[in-house]
């Protein structure tokens, strides 16, 4: 039997970042930049007023202040977006707008509240520094300067930058395309009728969802019936356009496990026992042309969502360009005692509560692989290692989130 590690190790060590492709700007939040970005800018790229007041020479107006004001004539009415500004005229003052350039002769801005604001002319209340409340070219970013690196998740921050300097697209990684299928002649669609022994296909649907909780374009390949042609088919269009291939059931040891049948024959698939639970069925490898990586996850509905948390989660974010990234692991302490099977590496259903400043984690209902209603209301994965059998009420666990923010 298979630990989880050395099975999640084969996974990653199967993969590579997908090539980087010219995205739209704001396509590319969440990517991770593939280039080195530097500013072809000056920004700003002109002097420019902070405040909304009077453009003037510091000189004109020094002596304002506590002995008494000074008045100045209004030359301009300088607005944001004015294409050319005359020099200032010595003994005068320029109204001006927030962004405005400053003119040509004008080291300082006056505020407005430091004013009459007049508009024919101006009293002057209070005398500027020079320079105060211009903005200087290239203050904040200088042309040929290395705004990010590659490797760079881009957050809204970040795109901010690349617009204000200019830039409409960046070369990043995409975010890996994903096909889920749902194998098992007992399946019906949602919102269908069931038929006697039938039931609605919940695992293609979680799986979908998951996938794109990460940010991932993922669609429904459809419900396959347990025939092999129909399998391999199936299987085969998946590769048509998808980076990863998830499928749910048809990986045990029965009469009907038809994935596992049709892809030993393909050779390119391993199918494991990790010692896991739920999920001791797992298979992964290659498929079609491309070696597109496939995961064939066990049919019960816990089992499924699990490994996909467990084990596709990261290899998606691997393909991303992010590294083995997982979900970040809380620290919490046991609500109550519970078992756990030897050797075997435990991921119960639980949910994780503050409690007087200390995150305590409660197992969710049952804990059989089918009982998806209880998965529903988890918040977390309880993670027990192979080697702890009993936990104890006030024990240290370790739990993956399953709903960010539950606990924070």
């Amino acid at each position: 039997m298979k630990s989880v590690d050395d099975h999640l190790a084969a996974c990653l060590a199967a993969v590579r970042p997908l090539p980087p492709v010219p995205t739209a700007l704001l396509d590319a939040l969440g990517l991770v930049l593939a280039e080195q970005v530097t500013s072809p800018v000056d920004l700003p790229a002109f002097a420019n007023s902070s405040m909304d007041g009077y453009a003037v020479r510091v000189a004109d107006v020094a002596a304002a202040g506590p002995g008494g004001p000074v008045a100045l004539p209004v030359g301009a009415d300088l607005a944001a977006g004015v294409a050319r500004v005359a020099a200032l005229q010595a003994g005068t003052a320029d109204r001006i707008m927030t962004g405005a350039p400053v003119p040509p002769g004008a080291d300082a801005v006056v505020p407005v509240e430091w004013t009459d604001a007049g508009t024919a002319r101006v009293t002057v209340h209070r005398a500027p520094r020079p320079g105060q409340y211009v903005r200087l070219p290239g203050e904040d970013v200088r042309a040929g300067q290395v705004l990010l690196d590659a490797g760079t998740r881009l957050n809204p921050r970040h795109l901010a930058l690349l617009a204000a300097v200019g830039r409409a697209t960046v070369t990043a990684r995409p975010r890996p395309r994903v096909v889920v299928l749902s194998t098992g002649s007992e399946l019906t669609a949602p919102g269908e009728p069931l038929a006697p022994g039938r039931i609605h296909d919940a695992n293609g649907y979680g799986l979908v969802a998951a996938a794109r909780s990460l940010g991932s374009p993922a669609r429904h390949g459809g419900i396959v019936a347990d025939r092999p042609e129909e399998v391999l088919a199936a299987l085969l269009a998946a590769t048509a356009d998808a980076d990863v291939v998830v499928t749910s059931g048809g990986v045990s040891a029965g009469a009907y496990d038809t994935v596992k049948e049709v892809l030993r024959d393909l050779g390119t698939v391993d199918f494991e026992k990790v010692a896991m639970q739920p999920g001791m069925p797992q298979g992964f490898g290659t498929l079609g042309e491309r070696g597109v990586p496939i995961f064939t996850l066990p049919g019960n509905p816990v089992s499924s969502m699990v490994s996909f948390e467990v084990f596709v989660r990261p290899v998606l974010a691997a393909l991303a360009g992010l590294g083995a990234q997982a979900a970040p692991v809380l620290d919490a302490v046991a609500g109550r005692a519970w078992t756990s099977p030897a050797g075997k590496r435990q991921f119960v259903r639980a949910r994780v509560d503050r409690r007087d400043g200390v995150l305590v984690v409660t197992p969710v209902g049952g804990q059989g692989s089918h009982l998806v209603a209880d998965l529903a209301h988890a918040t977390c994965l309880a993670v027990i290692p192979e080697d702890v059998t009993e936990v104890a009420e006030g024990d240290p666990v370790h739990c993956l989130p399953l709903e960010w923010g539950a606990a924070s």
